[in-house]
């Protein structure tokens, strides 16, 4: 199935889930009535920093926007094979990301990002309903990240701790791809809520 319907399918399902209007979750995103209607029916390629606002709205990950709903098991495979991972790029900066964590409950979520040069997604700082703590591994290439007023350079081998309910800035400053691993703790017990680039 296309990566958009997916996202369409699961934006609809956890807006009906809350019981929200269109309307209801434009105001609590900041999202506009008519983008979520056309990410709804899958007319329109959401950006990551809008996949964000309406994930920390609808109180999931975003990594839960990509899993297919129609495809939930009882007993989801402890198993994520590299050809079945979810692949998606960024419309706006061209990042990738790749869901590498099986769909078994767990309290630990692995994405790897391929970011492209040149490029920077900024993502606004969102309430979140309990807190995520997030970690960068760099594989390969160079990141600067800010976090609210503090920014690092990463490099190959460097690894950054943050919590995702935060200003958050990602940027390439380099002409060459940089490659990450993005590690997430969620909170079992409440709804979760992230901001990753990813």
């Amino acid at each position: 199935m296309d990566i958009n319907q997916i996202i369409a399918g699961r934006v609809s399902a956890l807006r009906a889930t809350h019981k929200l209007s269109l309307d209801g979750l434009a105001t609590l995103s900041g999202v506009s009535r008519s983008n979520i209607s056309l990410i709804e029916r899958g007319q329109s390629s959401a950006s990551a920093t809008v996949l964000d606002k309406l994930a920390g709205a609808l109180g999931v990950t975003v990594s839960a926007l990509f899993e297919d709903g129609d495809a939930q098991t009882a007993a989801p495979a402890p198993v994520s094979r590299a050809p079945d991972q979810r692949v998606w790029t960024d419309p706006a900066s061209g990042y990738l990301r790749r869901t590498l964590s099986p769909a078994a409950p767990s309290s630990i979520q692995l994405v790897e990002v391929i970011f492209q040069p040149g490029q920077r997604v900024i993502y606004d700082a969102v309430v979140r309903d309990s807190e995520i703590d997030q970690q960068i591994w760099m594989i390969d290439g160079i990141m600067e990240i800010s976090v609210d007023d503090r920014h690092w350079r990463l490099q190959a081998g460097d690894c950054l701790a943050m919590q995702a309910a935060q200003s958050i800035v990602y940027f390439n400053p380099t002409q060459s791809a940089a490659r990450y691993l993005v590690a997430l703790s969620i909170p079992s017990s409440k709804p979760i809520r992230k901001n990753e680039a990813g």
